[in-house]
């Protein structure tokens, strides 16, 4: 546990498991932070190095306000590990991130997995009338300032789902969803400048060769669902599953079943 320096900031992360191992490195989604992945670190470092950090504007990251790459600050965090390519897990942004590291640094990469992801340039779709209306109260959050009631409200609409509502969930879900967004507070005034991948990833995923699952949740956002079925179909050979169960963080929401579903495909993979 410690930091990475980078231009223009500092990477908080965490490792697990044999250096001498297969890497996976894990990638958070934007209602968390690193500690979404605790229940999966114990059984995935039994066989592998496992990697996970902040990125900038997230958990205990630092970053300044100048332009910076996800890409490349994945990139440096692998090379001062020595790690020559991973299996990139990625939730949310998280996958959005991977999806762009697997095409513009091709070579670090040996294997994809994205989780409620959709690429860069995915054009818009039209929401539910619960969507709009979420979305809606959101933005009325964010212009008046209210970080807190707007870092609540993401909870509602992406870890809950538009069609269910915390009476409907488990309480230890709720109460872990809720304190994971919650460590972010501190960054809701960041002024973060990502420079994005160009071309961007939507008219490019068809190039990705590495063994590639694609994972959603059926309580997830209709568009979120859209490009899960997109990736599913455009990744070469992409293997795809549904949680039925869950909204955009299946692996936090459904632990168990998430880490048989990874173990069983990094086994079958040979990574």
């Amino acid at each position: 546990m410690t930091f990475l320096d980078v231009p223009g900031g500092r990477l908080w992360f965490e490792t697990a498991g044999d250096p001498a191992h297969p890497a996976v490195l894990l990638i958070h989604a934007g209602v968390a932070t690193l500690r979404m992945w605790d229940p999966q670190i114990a059984a995935i470092a039994r066989d592998h190095f496992v990697i996970r950090y902040d990125t900038r504007g997230f958990g205990r990251t630092e970053s300044d306000s100048e332009p910076f790459s996800n890409r490349a600050d994945a990139a440096a965090l692998l090379d001062s590990l020595g790690v020559t390519s991973a299996t990139l897990v990625g939730a949310s942004r998280g996958g959005s991130i991977a999806l762009d590291i697997a095409l513009d640094l091709p070579a670090r990469v040996s294997g994809l997995v994205t989780i409620g992801s959709g690429p860069g340039g995915f054009p818009e779709l039209e929401l539910t009338p619960a969507e709009n209306a979420a979305f809606e109260t959101i933005g009325a959050a964010e212009e008046a300032g209210n970080w807190t009631l707007l870092n609540r409200l993401e909870v509602e609409l992406w870890d809950f789902g538009a069609s269910r509502s915390r009476s409907d969930l488990d309480p230890a879900f709720v109460a872990t969803a809720f304190e994971l967004n919650a460590a972010n507070l501190a960054h809701a005034s960041d002024d973060l400048l990502p420079v994005p991948l160009l071309p961007q990833a939507y008219g490019r995923v068809r190039n990705i060769t590495v063994p590639t699952l694609v994972v959603v949740g059926d309580h997830d956002l209709s568009e979120t669902i859209a490009q899960f079925e997109f990736l599913a179909d455009a990744i070469p050979d992409a293997e795809s599953h549904r949680f039925t169960d869950a909204a955009h963080l299946p692996n936090v929401e459904k632990p168990a079943e998430f880490e048989k579903l990874l173990l069983e495909w990094l086994r079958g993979h040979n990574l």
